[in-house]
């Protein structure tokens, strides 16, 4: 539960001393995309397919995009809304990302050692670099590198959030339940890699080496998840 937690504040503290550039931004942007990914194809599905429950994922798979979608659009109207100000749906977003970040890592708890090992450290490593995408987001925005690391630091407290609950009320639950969870995760990550960061990301000019960023991002999952097994 710490991990990604920490991977949010040393992310944070990292972009404040020094912001990244637009370049490395979108660099980090795919990275992350390309973890995510990897981490729902490689661990989740797998795990969903095991379990043999696919009613439940099926619910839980619909609820977790009814739930982004409304989130997305949300924040959209919100942030048009107020033009100039700070950007409350674009940080409502990010929090519920992390939220349920930190609820997958809960239900880790559940799955096999090398698959919940797997697991968070895909989300550790794609917290730290949303960290550094939010507070380059936030700085675009007029918020102080302080005050923008400060803000993400404290959103990156929501992923210990999740992850209480996740292992709390969670924790336990049977194979029915356990599919609803990780097919309702399984969403919110690839809504947050499709249409978070990949759109973000492409919003600086695309090079051959920023592409190659997503495939090295899901490559080195797959190694780390080929290396535990």
């Amino acid at each position: 539960m710490s991990f990604p937690v920490v991977a949010a504040i040393v992310g944070s503290a990292i972009a404040a001393v020094r912001r990244p550039g637009e370049v490395f931004i979108s660099a980090v942007q795919h990275l992350a995309a390309g973890i995510v990914l990897a981490a729902v194809v490689g661990e989740i599905l797998p795990e969903l397919r095991n379990e043999g429950r696919l009613p439940w994922a099926v619910a839980g798979f619909a609820l977790g995009v009814a739930l982004m979608l409304t989130l997305g659009a949300y924040g959209r109207r919100v942030d048009a809304q107020r033009a100039g100000a700070a950007p409350v749906g674009f940080l409502v977003a990010v929090g519920i990302d992390l939220l349920l970040d930190g609820l997958l890592v809960g239900l880790a708890v559940q799955l096999g050692s090398t698959q919940g090992l797997i697991l968070t450290i895909a989300l550790t490593l794609e917290v730290s670099f949303l960290a550094l995408s939010v507070v380059g987001e936030l700085t675009d925005r007029g918020f102080d590198a302080k005050r923008a690391a400060l803000t993400c630091a404290g959103l990156g407290l929501l992923t210990a959030v999740g992850a209480i609950l996740g292992a709390l009320v969670l924790g336990g639950v049977g194979p029915a339940g356990l599919a609803f969870g990780l097919a309702f995760g399984a969403a919110a990550l690839l809504y947050l890699a499709i249409e978070e960061l990949i759109a973000e990301a492409h919003e600086t000019k695309e090079t051959t080496l920023l592409s190659g960023m997503f495939f090295l991002g899901f490559l080195v999952i797959y190694v780390l998840a080929e290396l535990g097994g």
